[in-house]
Formats: structure tokens, sequence, C-alpha cells
């Protein structure tokens, strides 16, 4: 049996894996199951090169890092009838952003923020690439609470951010770029936010600290709402202010996609982004969701039920 390589994702990063080694033969194997768990808790996100670009490898590679779940918004489309989790992106939509047009940008999030439980993460794989544009991005959240001012770390340690689905897309209030703006959404989108319009929001902590000890801010621009028992004008001012020194003290990793390319990500630590491409070009992607929860976050209203329109 191959046995794996493991490296640093980047000399200058103090996050991120590469694997190689890793096939459909040896993906069962507990001590190259355990290896990849430990790379996977120590450096929060793993680029997998030279992987078998198949469904069968995506499933067995997801499967080493906990059980699938369905995706928390149900309008979001099946890879199949029968995978749990496995879903898959086909990037249509246009926006404007900072004066250039660009298909399946998607601003900074972490994945089902606006829900009350948080999922492990996903195994992310490319079907089809685009020549330009496209890439993923990737920021850590230990990075960024140990990079912005202190007076924004201290003022969010016990603060919580509320978040909403409905807040996708055309309503992002936070973090929102310069000349952002719908050009073309496809009405199978619209519906989806439509669709959520009405469902409870979620709170999550502004900053949590992890059980090896380290403090991590994950805040979610895209779909925040405000601080909780705080929105109102200076609120929304501070949450606005701690947007912007994300992006400005982030050291984010963008990957480039290859075909036999596979990469998981910590869902409790980081928040990634999608770059957007020239829309003359298509590109979708396929991805997994792994069950799981921090066990941190809550629906705003604690005898609510699940959100309408999602699926837990």
């Amino acid at each position: 049996m191959s046995m794996i390589q493991v490296t640093q994702l980047s000399d200058d990063l103090p996050f991120g894996a590469r694997i190689t080694g890793v096939d459909i033969d040896n993906v069962n194997d507990d001590g190259v199951r355990s290896r990849i768990r430990d790379v996977f808790v120590d450096r929060g996100m793993i680029v997998f090169e030279d992987v078998e670009p198949s469904g069968r490898m995506q499933v067995a590679l997801s499967q080493v890092f906990g059980p699938l779940q369905h995706h928390a918004l149900k309008d979001v489309p099946r890879a199949d009838d029968e995978t749990p989790g496995l879903v898959e992106f086909e990037y249509a939509d246009i926006f404007e952003v900072n004066g250039a047009e660009l298909a399946s940008f998607i601003p900074w999030h972490f994945d089902a923020c606006y829900s009350g439980a948080l999922n492990r993460g996903g195994v992310l794989r490319a079907l089809v690439i685009s020549p330009e544009g496209g890439r993923t991005g990737f920021a850590d959240g230990i990075q960024l609470y140990q990079a912005i001012s202190s007076g924004l770390r201290d003022r969010f340690e016990d603060l919580d951010v509320i978040y909403h689905s409905h807040l996708m897309f055309t309503k992002m209030r936070f973090g929102r770029p310069a000349s952002y703006h719908a050009i073309k959404v496809r009405q199978s989108i619209q519906d989806m936010i439509d669709n959520t319009r009405d469902a409870v929001r979620s709170v999550h902590p502004a900053i949590w600290q992890r059980p090896t000890g380290e403090k991590v801010l994950h805040v979610s621009p895209w779909q925040a709402a405000g601080i909780a028992g705080h929105e109102d004008r200076d609120g929304d001012a501070l949450l606005e202010a701690l947007c912007q020194e994300m992006y400005a003290k982030m050291t984010p990793y963008h990957h480039s996609w290859k075909p036999t390319d596979m990469l998981i990500w910590d869902n409790w630590r980081f928040i990634h982004s999608v770059d957007g491409h020239p829309p003359r070009y298509p590109r979708k992607m396929q991805r997994t969701t792994i069950e799981g929860d921090y066990g941190l976050g809550r629906l705003e209203h604690a005898d609510a039920a699940s959100p309408h329109g999602m699926d837990f």
C-alpha cells in the first residue's frame, strides 16, 4: 500500500497542507485516515493533489472526516439522489464587483452561518474549470484573531453576530465590495433566497476558543445581519469596521484548480470566498457536506424549529 506525503501548503502561511498519495485503495486504511485527520486539526485545510477525479473518491475522502449530511438549504441542487451532502454548483449568475463583470463571485463567509449548527467542512472539487479566474480563497480565523487590532479584538471578545440566509447575493449588508450589484441572477437562485425570507435567524460568537487553546475570529460578512443586542447605527458601524479590518489583515490562500485536486477546509475555523471569473467561461464545482457542530451557535429564538427552507 502506498504511503501519503504531507508538505506545507506554502512556506509563508501559518496554515494549510498538501497531501499526495491518497487513493481509493488506501483511503480506508486506519493509519492513513488518522494521519489525515491529525493534519486537518493542526493545519485547518488540506489540498489533496493527484487524486482520482471521481465522485466515489470524493465521497470516500469526505468520510475520513465524518459522515455526510445534506446541505443546509434544501433548494441547493443535489449531484445525485443517493449520496447525502453531495451537491453541484454551476455558476451562471453575473455580478459587477469593483467595476468588473464576474460570474461565480462569492464574498467571504463560512458555510451554513445562517443555521444554528455548523457542519464540519466539505470536500470540494472542480468538474469544469474556467481558464481565467475562478480561484477559491481561504482565510484562517486563528491568523485573523492574531492580526486584527487589539482594540477591535477586545470589543468583539464577548459579542455574537446574527446571520440570515435571506441576505445572500443582492442583500449583503457588511463588508460589501465597492460597486457590488447583480447583473443577472437566475430565477432558481432568486426563488431560493425568497424561500428563506421568514427563516429564523442564527447567532454565532464572533470569537471562540478551540480545545487546543487557540482563539478564532469567525465572522461571515456575506450573510451578517448585525451584532446581537446592538442592531443599531453604532453596532452596524462596529461590525463594518471589523469586516474591513479582516480584509486588510488577512493572509489568504487562493487555490487555482486542477481536475485532480480535492480540498477540505475547517468550517469552524476558516472563511472562504470565490474570486469570480469572466462570464464567457463555464465553471462547475461539486462538494460534500460533512456532519458536525462546534456547539456554540443557536437559533435566535430558543423554541424555534428548523428554519423554513432548510434541511438538517
